[in-house]
């Protein structure tokens, strides 16, 4: 058996949802294998590094650099095939502020690029929150493909904004994500067909089928205070606290913004709503049945990391390395299809009416290389 593997590179890698969905994908074609093999990954927080090196590359630790991307000499890193990187989403959500490049993390994409540049690799992936189409009025998403294609040879870009549950993952997460292949290979990545619209996992499913053992890891209970137990019987799965029938005491004292997940309780029938890194002020995601938030076990399984899939760090540190992560089952989606490519084989591609938010920026690109 004929093995080509792909060195697989990763900036801003969280706990390892991306990295754990390209290194268990792999095609065969033939007598050959196509895969994917860890070579490097970077992030700034601790505990995010230490649980991607336990769960990704155990016999190779040194490989994961723990530190702030801006005082590492990319230089150094080794050649790789393939880099992936869900640069920080905070000052490009719609939860925020919304600086996109004039916040603290919102030039870090550029990093992605000067990779791109020094290495060339074959292909890439980024990740990001659906409000990056939006920030700065939309020139940042449009800033960013520009820059994105112009790297190294040129890439060839694919941009989607992609509904995660519509391939299997229990909650309802969208995310642009853009793939790019170096322009000299002539390969183009075509938006795989979702595999579950109309059969949607639902949260229930997803958190009992099969139960969760009750010895598992990451999956301490949060005490709860007697009045947000008190709350929570009168919200009924789906509704939140601003849409419950609750009594004049036990309501929230907030006059300005509502946000819509303020003591939630999931709706077992559906996909849950987004996980987040937060959890404060009511934001842990609620049990559709029971009067209490979801232990982080719960949470990964809604973010379908595999219960043997270790978090390491405090309650709270691990509630964020879960909320900041990609679903490993929607990146498996994209990392295979990216193995097809290569192998030249072909795969049903999304229909036409899917939303591909390249074809929106198109338009403007005159416009924006005006402006650059």
């Amino acid at each position: 058996m004929k093995k080509v593997v792909l060195k697989y590179g990763e900036l801003f890698s969280g706990p390892g949802g991306l990295a754990w969905a390209a290194t268990h994908s792999q095609f065969r074609r033939g007598d050959t294998e196509y895969s994917f093999k860890h070579a490097w990954a970077n992030d700034i927080d601790e505990d995010t590094c230490k649980t991607y090196r336990n769960n990704i590359c155990p016999a190779d630790p040194n490989s994961v650099i723990c530190g702030d991307i801006r005082k590492i000499d990319l230089k150094k890193l080794s050649k790789i095939d393939i880099l992936a990187f869900g640069f920080p989403c905070n000052d490009f959500s719609v939860v925020g502020e919304q600086r996109g490049f004039n916040g603290n993390y919102g030039p870090l994409y550029s990093y992605g690029v000067k990779i791109l540049n020094l290495q060339r690799p074959r292909c890439f992936v980024a990740e990001n929150v659906g409000g990056l189409r939006s920030a700065n009025e939309g020139y940042a998403f449009k800033k960013i493909l520009h820059d994105l294609e112009s790297a190294g040879n040129g890439y060839t870009l694919t941009a989607h904004l992609y509904k995660f549950e519509d391939y299997g993952v229990p909650q309802k997460r969208h995310r642009v994500v853009i793939v790019g292949f170096d322009k000299s290979l002539g390969l183009n990545f075509e938006v795989p067909s979702p595999t579950h619209i109309g059969s949607y996992i639902t949260s229930e499913q997803a958190l009992t089928r099969p139960p969760i053992s009750k010895d598992a890891t990451n999956n301490e209970f949060t005490k709860q205070s007697s009045t947000v137990i008190e709350r929570l019987k009168f919200i009924k799965p789906g509704e939140n606290a601003w849409t419950a029938n609750i009594p004049k005491k036990l309501r929230l004292n907030v006059k300005t913004a509502r946000m819509s997940q303020i003591y939630k309780r999931l709706n077992p029938k559906e996909p849950a709503y987004t996980v987040t890194g937060s959890g404060g002020g009511g934001t842990h995601i609620y049990h559709w049945n029971e009067p209490r938030s979801l232990t982080n076990r719960e949470r990964a399984r809604l973010q379908t990391f595999p219960d043997n899939f270790i978090f390491v760090g405090s309650k709270e540190s691990v509630r964020k390395q879960i909320g900041m992560a990609v679903p490993p089952v929607a990146a498996s989606v994209i990392f295979s299809s990216i193995l097809k490519i290569i192998a030249g084989t072909s795969y049903e591609p999304a229909r036409s009416n899917q939303e591909n938010v390249l074809q929106e920026v198109l338009r403007d690109r005159l416009q924006l290389a005006l402006s650059i």
